[in-house]
Parts: C-alpha cells; sequence; structure tokens
C-alpha cells in the first residue's frame, strides 16, 4: 500500500485553487497541486440543487501530512464546506512516489 495519496478540493475559481495550492506547496504540505480550471458541479445545498462553475485541485501528498492539510484547506478555502476527498493510490510508479514523499513533510537537510 502507497503511503502516497491524492486529494480533491474544488473551489469558486482557478485563482482562488491555485493560490491555495501555492501555499500548500510552499509549506510542504502538498508535491504538487494541478488545477483544473472549469467544470460545472450539480449538488444540493440547504435543501436546493444548485449548480455552480468550480475549479478542481488535485493535491499530490502523503497520508502522514494528510490531518495537517485538511486542516489548512479549511484555512485557505471560502466555503462552508469544502470538498477535501483524500483518495489512496492502489499503485504509483516508485520514482514518483519517492519523488512526492521528499516534497512533503520536514524539509531534509541537503548533505
Amino acid at each position: 500500500m502507497s503511503r502516497a495519496c491524492l486529494v480533491l478540493c474544488s473551489f469558486a475559481d482557478a485563482q482562488q485553487a491555485q493560490a491555495a495550492g501555492e501555499v500548500l506547496v510552499a509549506e510542504r504540505l502538498a508535491a504538487c497541486v494541478s488545477v483544473l480550471p472549469q467544470m460545472q458541479s450539480i449538488y444540493r445545498w440547504q435543501g436546493e440543487v444548485q449548480c455552480s462553475a468550480e475549479a478542481l485541485a488535485i493535491i499530490k501528498t502523503s497520508m502522514q501530512v494528510w490531518p495537517t492539510l485538511r486542516q489548512r484547506l479549511r484555512q485557505l478555502h471560502a466555503y462552508e464546506v469544502p470538498e477535501v476527498l483524500a483518495i489512496e493510490p492502489v499503485a504509483i510508479d516508485p520514482d514518483y512516489e519517492r519523488w512526492l514523499m521528499g516534497q512533503v513533510g520536514p524539509e531534509v537537510p541537503q548533505a
């Protein structure tokens, strides 16, 4: 089982998703954040069906930082109840996983 995970989080627009992504990478809570700038979301909110244009952030991180990342996303997010879904991959390229795991968590001093 991989220690890596993907986190999906929708935002009102690509600018908000990018701003959050930059914070997450800078704080070493994410190795990479990919922003898909336009999607339509259909959902029920406060008893009514809504349809909104949103952006999707795909956040590559580790299960070790997941609890901190989840809390940080809630702080950065404008939504009252943001979508924050962690998904553990069934399989991952070992080279990519090594790179990813080296990018998240406390910074390791270079020798």
